[in-house]
């Protein structure tokens, strides 16, 4: 990115200026979740969507920029691992350690129960299958970590299946329900919210340049 005032060059996965006045700075993080529109308007009926301005119409990417970008050359490629360039990972920064996880895995999985570092976390896939959170895998106030698992879907009930249904996975522990933004909605933990961690959809070339000491779910060893 280029800011108009003073020509400096900014990186885009980290908000850092690499180049120009203000090189050195850095942008502030702001926590975002990447939804499908049904969902984020599920949960946020009151929200605002940002129009299209028309005088810059021509300069936005068309409905199928994901599908053409998929195919197009990288400038760089790191092929450890059997992962292509532009296979789409959720990538986690953060208590010291990088880690990747393959997005295609994360919708398979659902739910997956991993670490980043030394700390647990957990990676949940929301009602509408696509879009993922992920959470701190510790409640405040217990000692003892909790094990979660995937409530499965009863494919022969249809009210079972609705896009809004609150319960997505319970706690071994407790048997405590928990939704989508990682809150006990029933049980003994019932209104104790999990820990939000932030992940960033991004292709597998981009996150591995930015992190080159990453590790990937699924594959045992370090890549370098």
């Amino acid at each position: 990115m280029r800011d108009e005032q003073t020509g400096t060059f900014w990186q885009q996965i980290t908000g850092l200026a690499v180049a120009g006045p203000l090189a050195g700075r850095r942008l502030i993080l702001v926590s975002s979740d990447e939804l499908t529109f049904r969902l984020w308007k599920m949960e946020q009926p009151n929200g605002s969507v940002l129009n299209d301005v028309p005088r810059y119409a021509g300069e936005y990417a068309p409905e199928n920029w994901d599908v053409r970008m998929a195919k197009a050359p990288a400038v760089i490629s790191y092929a450890q691992a059997g992962l292509k360039a532009r296979d789409l990972m959720l990538g986690i920064h953060g208590f010291g350690a990088s880690r990747a996880f393959p997005y295609t895995s994360v919708l398979k999985e659902k739910l997956i129960q991993d670490r980043i570092g030394s700390e647990p976390i957990v990676l949940v896939v929301g009602p509408d299958g696509r879009s993922v959170r992920v959470f701190r895998q510790r409640v405040t106030g217990v000692d003892e970590m909790p094990q979660f698992y995937r409530i499965v879907d009863n494919k022969n009930d249809p009210q079972a299946n609705k896009m809004n249904s609150d319960v997505l996975f319970m706690d071994a522990q407790t048997g405590s329900e928990w939704n989508f933004q990682g809150c006990a909605v029933a049980g003994k933990l019932k209104d104790i919210c999990l820990e939000h961690v932030d992940a960033i959809k991004d292709y597998w070339f981009d996150w591995r340049n930015y992190n080159p000491q990453t590790t990937v779910y699924g594959v045992q060893q370090r890549i370098h």
